[in-house]
């Protein structure tokens, strides 16, 4: 992977491929994504007139060929794959598109994919169970100190556990969920399937109740809408992070211990997040030891040099009961999460730094949470 690819989905945005285009207006009834007995998926794309096809899988963004048919249909059949929810998108020749036979479409700001699910032959930690479920509640309110959002609105998912009763006595512990570049507050429930996971664990016995509230993660909309050079200008990811934080300590923070049955005490409230969101939940988090007594980050992106600076108000005097630190060994941010677990341990803090196989993508940030959630609130 390059630089380009990390930080949620950091690519181009996609031409749709419609159904009232020409060459849809010719499509064959067939199965565009075919899920096979082994796992191994199945993909098929009609474009008679096209060079090459090919495919991107979970933002692995090396491109896999498909091979034509004399009909026209452009096949290609994977190994086995994981089974959980997986992400794609077609290349025909240069131009990027959705599969127009798929309406299963992952919401992103800016890079849109398809979406299957691979069934296991065991239910998955994020896969719906018969197991007592919570409830995903949606938010929408005026910001004052976020900047770009369409007339001003943020919105904000709150997850309450199986169980939860907003007339009871219980408070429950917090944790903030935040989402990578590129992504809306959408992601953690979607993507993440974060509320299946908690349902799962809760079932096992591995976790503790607890509501987990996943906002829009940015504190300038147009750090994303602006496009990836956002990312990489110096200043920019550090700037949004610190408006993002004020929102979050100020705005959401506020209206979600004033809306449901929450606990107050540090102790009692944790902060993670992946890619730009686990760098957001690390700066965020220990920047403030007052607030968050539990933090994360997976594959974050701590790609600033002068950790110094960005961290100016950590206290390893005051660390936080848990600072977790997990990243995909194959993912372009290893070498700057390596850098940073050294530079915390400098500092005086005992990161737990926990490295697994893959690179930036969801099946290991959902492995991520299902590691992490079970160590919170102990």
């Amino acid at each position: 992977m390059k630089l380009t690819a990390f930080l949620g989905r950091a690519r181009l945005p996609l031409f749709l491929v419609t159904l009232c285009s020409p060459l849809a207006a010719q499509q064959p009834l067939l199965k565009s994504h075919e899920v096979n007995p082994d796992r191994s998926v199945t993909f098929r794309y009609y474009a008679p007139t096209a060079k090459t096809v090919t495919i991107e899988l979970d933002y692995n963004h090396a491109k896999i060929p498909f091979a034509k048919g004399a009909d026209g249909v452009w096949t290609l059949t994977t190994g086995p794959l994981a089974p959980e929810l997986h992400f794609y998108a077609f290349q025909v020749d240069s131009t990027h598109g959705l599969d127009p036979l798929n309406s299963g479409v992952d919401p992103n700001v800016i890079y849109l994919t398809n979406e299957v699910s691979v069934p296991g032959a065991t239910p998955q930690p994020w896969d719906v169970t018969d197991v007592p479920h919570g409830v995903v509640h949606h938010h929408v309110y005026r910001t004052g100190v976020i900047a770009g959002l369409p007339n001003g609105d943020e919105d904000y998912y709150v997850y309450t556990p199986p169980g939860y009763d907003p007339a009871g006595t219980k408070r429950y512990p917090v944790l903030y969920l935040l989402h990578g570049w590129s992504s809306n507050a959408e992601a953690w429930p979607h993507d993440g399937q974060a509320n299946l996971i908690l349902d799962n664990l809760f079932a096992q016995g591995r976790t503790l109740p607890m509501i987990v509230v996943m906002p829009l993660g940015y504190g300038d909309f147009t750090f994303v809408t602006g496009g990836f050079n956002q990312v990489v200008t110096k200043g920019k990811l550090v700037a949004n992070s610190e408006r993002f934080g004020e929102a979050l300590l100020t705005e959401i923070i506020p209206q979600v211990e004033a809306s449901y049955r929450v606990s107050a005490r540090r102790e009692d409230r944790a902060i993670a997040g992946l890619s730009m969101g686990g760098d957001q939940s690390l700066t965020i988090g220990l920047n403030h030891p007052e607030a968050f007594g539990w933090v994360g980050g997976f594959s974050a992106a701590v790609i600033y040099d002068a950790s110094d600076e960005v961290m100016a108000h950590i206290d390893p005097a005051n660390p936080p009961k848990l600072l977790w630190i997990g990243c995909g060994t194959s993912d372009d941010l290893i070498g700057a999460n390596r850098k940073f677990v050294a530079w915390l341990s400098a500092k005086g803090f005992k990161p737990t730094a926990v490295e697994t196989p893959g690179i930036h993508n969801w099946p290991v940030w959902r492995s991520n949470l299902v590691a992490f959630a079970p160590l919170l609130f102990r």
